[in-house]
């Protein structure tokens, strides 16, 4: 059975919190060798750790979540330490990992939003919803998401995948880009394969989608068919773009992503 999250700003159960610190963008875990575990907020007491500020997250199957944001610099008590998001992928839980992001998109809103962006004034938290809001003026800040495409092209057996400039070693997977203001997601897709590969695609279909804590994405999945086009990479983003068969793929991104969810379900 898959573990059920019940996001809330304020406790609704009574019981010892699972506790998430973030240092940075980075997780604090007791390290088990093979696997990582969170801390709950009691071991974190015990071990004298003191957060600048916490934010009440939900609840995990009835267990109170927390997050802790921890100073800049902050070492790891003996037998913990702290892992990326990506290190962490695989070493606790799914369900676990997905809960760690949000922890960490959080406290990067909470302590990017001390004061306000209209007037500079201090802001405080809303009471009984996600946002702070402005001592003076009142205006209102929410947990900012960023939207991207990523979207899956094939052409009779081939797939269409693409090496960016920030990828690492000979990493290739498919193409993604951020959804501009006025944009529906289809036009998105449309614009971005026309831009960095000059292709263009019809039979564009929603996959899934996927946070993405990198750092405050929402990866939304489509699958589309090439009709027309060269392939004319956007130098400035990509280094490569090919066709590729079942029996020739490049190197893929990890299974942490939903762009290998995209590969996997072609293969």
């Amino acid at each position: 059975m898959s573990a059920r999250f019940v996001p809330s700003v304020a406790p609704l159960v009574e019981g010892d919190a699972l506790w998430i610190g973030i240092r940075g963008m980075d997780v604090l875990v007791h390290d088990r060798g093979d696997h990582d575990e969170l801390p709950t907020a009691t071991e974190a007491e015990a071990l004298g750790i003191a957060p600048l500020r916490s934010l009440y997250l939900g609840e995990l199957d009835g267990v109170p979540c927390r997050s802790a944001e921890l100073p800049e610099g902050s070492e790891a008590p003996p037998g913990m330490t702290f892992r990326t998001l990506r290190e962490l992928f695989g070493r606790v839980d799914e369900h676990l990992w997905t809960l760690a992001g949000r922890a960490a998109q959080l406290v990067e809103w909470d302590r990017t939003h001390l004061h306000c962006g209209r007037c500079g004034a201090l802001t405080e938290h809303a009471p009984g919803e996600r946002a702070r809001r402005c001592t003076v003026c009142g205006h209102a800040a929410f947990p900012r998401l960023s939207p991207a495409v990523i979207v899956r092209v094939t052409r009779g057996d081939e797939i269409l995948l693409a090496r960016a400039r920030r990828f690492p070693g000979r990493l290739y997977s498919v193409l993604a880009g951020f959804v501009e203001p006025g944009e529906s997601l289809e036009e998105c897709v449309a614009r971005e394969l026309e831009e960095e590969v000059g292709i263009e695609v019809a039979e564009i279909t929603y996959f899934a989608s996927q946070p993405w804590p990198f750092p405050h994405s929402l990866m939304i999945g489509f699958t589309a068919t090439w009709v027309s086009g060269d392939l004319r990479i956007e130098e400035a983003e990509l280094l490569d773009a090919g066709w590729f068969t079942r029996d020739n793929l490049p190197d893929l991104p990890g299974r942490v992503s939903i762009a290998r969810r995209l590969i996997d379900d072609w293969l």
